[in-house]
């Protein structure tokens, strides 16, 4: 398409090292728009049955005046995130932008087309479109990123995962206007060759291009994590607490991080509060944060703060 070109590399996103003779790139963070990666109930830890029990659909006042609707048919699980934020990642250094409807060719116009869904028609009929970004690499690569095996039913769980990502309807009301679009905006692969075409709303892209709030979700740290709970705590407190910032959160609320539903017990309860003490000692002790507990179940998180040649260059 003409209208597409490589996104910059930015310094501080990848790693390169050589490992018998091959070579693996280890991307080390995503830029993850603040409203999606705070939602919460959007990715969720499920147990046996929840996957055809539920439904995703959640609101979230980000505030502002301005809410996500986030609907599926699907309920989104931890593995669907790790998913998530890999994509978005590779999207970061990598990525082919998608800006001008007018210079693209017939398949890019209609890529462009389904990227966004405004009430306004103004916006609807513009000649620009608003950029999105899209990743083309393989699904071996994005397992390697998210810390899974690359094996034949580790790629075909991804693919699954990725499917239930782009059946997501995401819906953004602010005032008296809506904006509709996909979690992923399209979706491509082939099990000829595990290649990989996937990109992302405009929203998600806007923030992996510095336009807006975001959440630096740090990989190597997540890539080192086990549990479901820590992984979820992981994003969901990277969100709100920036590099070389500081929160401090009680268990209770923690545990709403994991379970967006009251507890049907005070045994499961219980239960809950013990799971996220637990995750609470596994992020300290496979992470750089420094996690104390300054009362009973009140937590002090600080988070690290990046190194010179961490810091983002931005994408004009």
């Amino acid at each position: 398409m003409a209208s597409e070109k490589p996104l910059p590399a930015k310094s501080s996103s990848i790693r390169r090292r050589r490992t018998g003779g091959a070579r693996t790139v280890d991307l080390s963070h995503a830029r993850i728009d603040r409203a999606h990666a705070l939602a919460p109930g959007l990715f969720r830890s499920l147990g046996p049955g929840d996957r055809k029990r539920l439904k995703l659909d959640i609101t979230y006042d980000y505030g502002n005046g301005e809410k996500l609707e986030f609907w599926g048919k699907d309920p989104l699980g931890v593995f669907d995130m790790r998913v998530f934020q890999g994509l978005i990642a590779m999207a970061g250094p990598d990525g082919i932008i998608l800006e001008n409807s007018q210079k693209a060719d017939e398949t890019g116009q209609n890529l462009l087309t389904r990227l966004y869904e405004p009430a306004d028609e103004e916006v609807r009929n513009a000649v620009i479109k608003p950029r999105s970004l899209e990743v083309r690499d393989s699904l071996k690569r994005l397992a390697r990123e998210i810390g899974a095996p690359e094996n034949g039913q580790s790629i075909k769980q991804i693919k699954h995962s990725i499917e239930r990502l782009f059946g997501v309807t995401v819906m953004v009301r602010c005032g008296n206007k809506s904006l509709g679009s996909r979690l992923l905006s399209a979706y491509f692969s082939d099990d000829s060759n595990g290649a990989l075409r996937a990109s992302l709303n405009p929203r998600l892209a806007h923030a992996v291009m510095g336009g807006g709030p975001h959440a630096r979700i740090d990989l190597i740290e997540a890539r080192s994590l086990k549990s479901d709970a820590v992984r979820l705590l992981h994003q969901r407190l990277s969100a709100f607490v920036d590099p070389g910032k500081s929160r401090t959160v009680s268990t209770e609320t923690l545990a709403g991080y994991i379970w967006p539903d009251p507890a049907e017990s005070p045994r499961t309860a219980r239960s809950r509060m013990t799971k996220v003490r637990k995750a609470v000692g596994e992020l300290r002790s496979a992470t750089g944060w420094n996690i104390t507990e300054i009362k009973p179940d009140q937590w002090r998180f600080i988070r690290p703060r990046l190194i010179e040649h961490e810091r983002d260059t931005l994408v004009p």
